[in-house]
């Protein structure tokens, strides 16, 4: 179960945006998740449209009336995809905190308790660094942190990371920290100029995948639901999905040849080693001039956006290109640019999938 903190203590930044809708785009990847809203503004309660008896303060607090257990207050939203609410009494649990031992860890020892079989925890912090969101980093293994491409927000990150470092080293809590830019405008220069910085100083914490702006996701929040139920084709859901699949691709699990029984590895060794390779060598490539980094992703690697899908530059004609060994079939692909997904503009072999965009195809043909 990975348990990931959204936090800024910036307003406005994104942060319970990305809470919901990466929740929901994880849920439709076929994996089970619980979101935890800690802020007593209850956005993501109130953006999901959740009616509720009682809150996540009922499960902290030692002085409310109803205690309840985490499992009693939990709702689901969708498929996959559950909740378990706020309300604004939650405000009133950092004084109640004030003077109690552990107080930081409240959250955490909640969480060790629970059993249940969620493969994510996202918590949706406040927009502070109080009591509430120590808690959330106490009790994550992982931290999201959105930021506009603006200097307040910039300047707000770095505050912010301070703030992590610091718990990590008071606390003995070790904790990884990853920058999301969020409400990106591809239209004001200023914006390119604030990414190319906040490139610079996090380039090794940044996301790769972009959320820009796009007014469905506002309108979404309105209407008391996820993007992805609002309009699966828009903008703002394809980001929040790509940004879902490059969350996935950092899973780590045993190995499935681990599980295999101890027949079915001998045969595999077998095969390797008596029949011919079946790989065919591949060459992508795209024209990107001023690109600073260019992905692709598929079906051949887990739609993954690491070092081994990096493109490489072909001396400064502008031109990316990667070298793949595939297997013989059909495969979906797509170039990654400075965060934005396009279709291969080379390859007139495409389809359409299920959220609106075009998916260049690939087909290798078996070896003889």
């Amino acid at each position: 179960m990975r348990i990931i903190a959204i936090t800024n203590q910036k307003g406005g930044c994104g942060k319970t945006t990305t809470a919901v809708n990466l929740s929901a785009c994880l849920a439709t990847n076929n994996r089970k998740v619980l979101l935890i809203d800690l802020d007593p503004q209850a956005h993501a309660t109130l953006g999901l449209n959740i009616k509720y008896d009682a809150s996540i303060y009922n499960v902290l607090s030692n002085l409310t009336n109803r205690k309840a257990r985490i499992d009693d207050i939990i709702k689901n939203v969708c498929a996959n995809f559950d909740i378990a609410p706020s309300s604004i009494i939650l405000s009133t649990l950092e004084q109640e905190l004030a003077g109690e031992i552990s107080r930081e860890s409240r959250l955490r020892e909640t969480l060790d308790n629970f059993k249940k079989d969620y493969d994510y925890v996202l918590i949706d912090c406040p927009p502070n660094l109080g009591i509430l969101t120590i808690n959330a980093i106490r009790a994550s293994a992982e931290i999201i942190i959105p930021v506009e491409a603006s200097r307040f927000s910039l300047e707000g990150l770095a505050q912010l990371t301070d703030v992590i470092s610091l718990v990590r080293e008071r606390l003995n809590h070790q904790v990884t920290q990853k920058v999301l830019v969020t409400n990106f405008d591809s239209r004001l220069r200023h914006s390119f100029k604030i990414l190319d910085q906040i490139r610079e100083t996090y380039k090794n914490m940044l996301f790769s995948n972009i959320i820009h702006v796009n007014v469905k996701l506002k309108e979404a929040q309105s209407q008391g639901m996820h993007v992805l139920e609002y309009d699966k084709y828009c903008r703002g859901t394809k980001d929040y999905y790509s940004l879902a699949r490059e969350i996935i691709t950092q899973e780590t699990r045993p190995p499935q040849e681990d599980k295999m029984p101890i027949l079915e590895k001998k045969m595999q060794k077998i095969l390797k080693e008596k029949l011919p390779s079946m790989m065919a060598e591949v060459v992508l490539s795209i024209s990107a001039p001023g690109a600073k980094e260019v992905y692709v992703a598929g079906d051949f690697n887990g739609w993954a956006l690491d070092q081994a899908s990096r493109m490489e530059p072909d001396n400064g004609t502008g031109t990316w290109k990667k070298k793949l060994a595939l297997d013989y079939g059909k495969y979906r692909y797509r170039f990654v640019i400075d965060g934005n997904w396009v279709d291969d503009p080379g390859n007139p072999q495409r389809e359409m999938n299920p959220f609106g965009q075009m998916d260049s195809l690939l087909e290798i043909a078996a070896q003889k």
